[in-house]
């Protein structure tokens, strides 16, 4: 048997059980479109959390109080002794000649009041550089003014959203608003900044951080953010703040935690969480195999007779065996190539209907799909072609 005619032997095989053939490729295209669609969804998230950390820039670094030990509490949470991150600590911070800003940042929630109306957000207590961190460069009016860090005026700068809520269309620049009851003018609204982490920063009022202290009765900051000189290396820039941190509180009590970590711990989550969903796949994938087993083991005791004939006019047990392993290797094609049909389809109706949905295609993992699928009906048609081969020839053409 030339391996034209092997093709063509088992290629009819597939054809003329039409049904059966769709049915058994059907689990391993369902392995293929989970793998496609759970994948891309988490590559997706991860390109979206990426984006959401760098839109600010890439040399952010925050500076928390409390130094984190090993099981992720920081030093003296638990005794309250750990010491608070002050006025003077930012002040200090941005005079080293690597510096940039630093800004001292906390939040809460809080009643947000214009007239009769009335909107519970989020309130943001800053210092008068935040505008530098979240690159506010096209804001309506201005950002709080660089007062007396310990004695601010009560002024207020309002995230879009907020903006619209409260006052629509008209201009709130000198307006009133009460953040908690008390007073606050209006001297600013920030652009559209979007969600960070599952915060809606355009949903949000901007005050003074003494105002913030006071309204919430805090002591200290929830941490301080730095940006350092482009061209700083980060490196060069923890060490210069963990030299001035030591020297001002006798201790390492601060935790410094720059983009790039955070970028490197998200980076792992996500890979762990692509694998896991691309695991979920896989299993759908065993599933198909197992069904090219049973099916290839049943089409080996329907066709016993077809295979003595076979021998008889000289067809090797090799040949035998080549037939059966060629057809599970071809219904598990037509199950990765239907898999990947179905798959992008569905990707993109998920992008037509979802456009903000968080999506990319994941080529690595579907490339890992489509092998993966190869060998599975390799592997699956292995057994059932080994027993066809090993029949005896007289024995099979007696078999009716």
């Amino acid at each position: 048997m030339k391996l034209q005619d092997l093709f063509i032997f088992s290629s009819y095989s597939i054809i003329s059980q039409k049904m059966r053939s769709f049915l058994t490729s059907l689990g391993i295209a369902i392995g293929v479109i989970c793998v496609i669609f759970l994948t891309s969804l988490g590559e997706g998230l991860q390109s979206y959390i990426v984006s959401q950390f760098t839109q600010f820039g890439t040399n952010i670094i925050g500076i928390s109080p409390g130094k984190t030990e090993t099981f992720g509490m920081p030093l003296g949470a638990i005794g309250g002794t750990v010491r608070p991150l002050t006025f003077e600590d930012a002040e200090a911070l941005e005079r080293l000649p690597v510096i940039d800003v630093a800004v001292p940042l906390s939040a809460g929630n809080g009643e947000i009041e214009y007239g009769k109306k009335m909107r519970r957000s989020m309130v943001v207590g800053t210092g008068a550089d935040y505008d530098v961190i979240v690159n506010a460069t096209d804001m309506l009016g201005e950002y709080l003014p660089h007062d007396n860090p310990k004695s601010p005026r009560s002024l207020v700068v309002l995230g879009p959203k907020l903006r619209d809520e409260l006052f629509y269309d008209t201009n709130p620049l000198g307006e009133i608003v009460r953040v908690n009851s008390e007073r606050f003018r209006v001297i600013g609204v920030l652009p559209p900044k979007g969600d960070f982490l599952g915060i809606d920063l355009d949903d949000a009022v901007y005050i003074p951080m003494a105002k913030f202290q006071t309204m919430f009765n805090k002591n200290t900051f929830q941490e301080i953010d730095v940006v350092h000189y482009e061209n700083i290396q980060v490196e060069e820039a923890v060490a210069s703040i963990k030299r001035l941190m030591i020297d001002r509180h006798g201790v390492e009590d601060i935790t410094i935690t720059t983009q790039a970590q955070m970028l490197e711990t998200l980076g792992d989550i996500m890979k762990w969480l692509k694998f896991t969903v691309a695991a979920f796949g896989g299993i759908s994938l065993l599933v198909g195999g197992v069904g090219i087993f049973t099916i290839m083991t049943v089409a080996v005791n329907e066709r016993t007779s077809e295979i003595g004939v076979l021998r008889a006019v000289g067809a090797s047990r090799k040949k035998i065996q080549d037939v059966f392993l060629l057809e599970s290797i071809f219904l598990a094609i037509l199950g990765a190539a239907l898999g990947l049909l179905i798959g992008f389809a569905a990707v993109n109706a998920a992008l037509i209907f979802y456009p903000d949905l968080p999506i990319a295609i994941a080529w690595d993992y579907i490339v890992y799909a489509v092998v993966i699928s190869l060998a599975i009906g390799l592997l699956a048609g292995f057994l059932p072609a080994r027993a066809a081969a090993q029949l005896d020839p007289v024995e099979a053409l007696r078999t009716e």
